[in-house]
């Protein structure tokens, strides 16, 4: 436990001067958890980031030259596939040797599917029911057995979950897998600051108003948390980062791996070609030449709907958070303190006022200091980015209703799964709409559509919904 007065020290130092008084006159516990909290703080980033972007010139500068990014498409001839199938063999290699970790940003909690509880708990499987957290596990488990590798799984939760999400995990036996193999690292925190005065909030009379730094801090929790030196002492040198709403990611996908090593790139893309100009993605871009990612919000309307002869878009590449990482290239992002710039967002937060009382505001009235994973490839040396077809690998569940939708999901999950059937010969019913009935294959059994055809056992037919389990038994 840090001392009263070293902390009202540094707050004095830091000019938080109210919240030291604040800490002079509580007593007992309340004190005490509040002190604890000051001494975990960085004062120094805070003062700094407060200077910068609450009392600075924190107006947005100019997005620079929007030009089309350099990407390697799906194989359309000889020379293409020849290119995929050495990046292939590379990127299986790497997975082989046991260089390769897999990493999943799970720090969400499922208020926007109406859903009490981590992200990654919730129950998507049409007919099983099976999570997120489940789904993840599996295609683990079914990379570690195809390419007989350790592939340690490392998973970024937030103060608000980790507790949760590890119970789950317990709870579900860690999904088969041993659980040393897993590695839960928390989301670090930074305090809400008064828009005006830079003032550090509180949310209770013991408690600062703590909200998450950003995806890009999973750099800092990694490096805090001594996994990116355990990742580099065990010869890891690729971190494949993953979203948990997305439960067709390609785990792993070996054909990655192999052109982001190859082209000695030290932060890769998957992108998909985006359904419309305003679709929420953000674009995998070039800005003044250099490979970047610009939100959709910041994208000009006219670059947005700008198009080729063809018809089709010409900033089409949307991100679908899918990176491959360099351990070297993340150790050298957090070297001191996170060299990722960190953004404000303007939030209505409620908070205590000087006289104890809880305030609600109307209006947005306090900043949040946020860092973003994509920053980190204009500071790359190298960079890939690879064309996926949105079919077989992006189907986001963000909403309760509509796009990005458990709805939609399960609809984009039963059409790609009734692909494979019928690439196996398989026919697959359909509903009154003629849309293919649910199904579920459980990853331990088949990855993709050829190792489903594999073991699939001769004769075999569907008359329904129909779920595999991970020895190719009906569920």
């Amino acid at each position: 436990m840090g001392s009263v007065a070293s902390a009202i020290e540094a707050l004095n130092v830091a000019g938080q001067h109210d919240l030291a008084k604040v800490i002079d006159v509580l007593e007992g516990p309340a004190q005490q958890n509040l002190v604890d909290q000051v001494h975990e703080l960085d004062l120094d980033l805070i003062s700094d980031l407060i200077n910068q972007l609450v009392k600075g010139d924190h107006t947005e500068k100019p997005l620079g030259e929007v030009t089309e990014a350099e990407t390697i498409p799906i194989p359309a001839n000889d020379t293409a596939e020849a290119a995929e199938a050495a990046a292939r063999e590379a990127g299986e290699a790497l997975l082989r040797s046991g260089k390769v970790a897999a990493f999943l940003l799970a720090g969400g909690q499922g208020s926007r599917l109406g859903f009490d509880g981590p992200k990654g708990d919730y129950p998507y499987g049409p007919i099983t029911g099976r999570t997120l957290f489940a789904q993840h596990a599996a295609k683990i488990a079914a990379m570690r057995s195809r390419y007989s590798c350790a592939l340690p799984w490392y998973i970024l939760t937030s103060p608000q979950n980790d507790a949760d999400t590890k119970a789950s995990f317990a709870a579900a036996d860690h999904f088969g897998l041993d659980p040393a193999s897993i590695t839960f690292v928390v989301q670090g925190t930074l305090p809400a600051v008064d828009a005006e005065s830079g003032a550090l909030l509180r949310s209770a009379p013991d408690s600062l108003s703590l909200a998450a730094d950003g995806h890009g801090g999973m750099f800092s929790a990694l490096r805090k948390s001594g996994a990116l030196d355990e990742m580099a002492a065990a010869g890891i040198t690729t971190i494949f980062s993953f979203q948990v709403d997305n439960p067709k990611v390609r785990m792993c996908r070996p054909e990655f791996l192999g052109y982001h090593t190859l082209a000695g790139a030290e932060m890769s893309n998957t992108a998909v070609r985006k359904e419309s100009p305003g679709e929420k993605m953000g674009l995998v871009a070039k800005i003044d030449g250099t490979t970047a990612m610009v939100e959709y919000t910041d994208l000009p309307d006219e670059l947005a709907e700008q198009r080729n002869d063809d018809g089709s878009l010409t900033f089409w590449a949307g991100s679908i958070a899918v990176h491959c990482i360099d351990v070297a290239f993340a150790l050298r992002l957090t070297e001191g303190r996170l060299q990722l710039p960190f953004h404000r967002a303007h939030k209505k937060i409620a908070y205590l006022d000087a006289t104890g009382e809880m305030v609600t505001p109307a209006e947005p009235n306090a900043i949040k200091f946020e860092a973003f994973l994509f920053d980190g490839l204009p500071m790359a040396s190298a960079s890939i980015t690879m064309e996926a077809l949105r079919q077989d690998e992006f189907s986001p569940i963000k909403n309760a209703d509509g796009d990005n939708s458990p709805e939609s999901a399960r609809q984009l999950m039963n059409e790609m799964y009734s692909r494979w059937f019928a690439a196996a010969g398989v026919s697959v019913p359909t509903d009154a709409d003629g849309n293919p009935v649910d199904l579920e294959i459980d990853p331990r059994f088949a990855l993709d559509a050829t190792e489903l055809a594999a073991k699939l056992p001769d004769g075999f037919t569907l008359d329904g919904p129909t779920a595999l389990g991970p020895d190719g038994e009906r569920l």
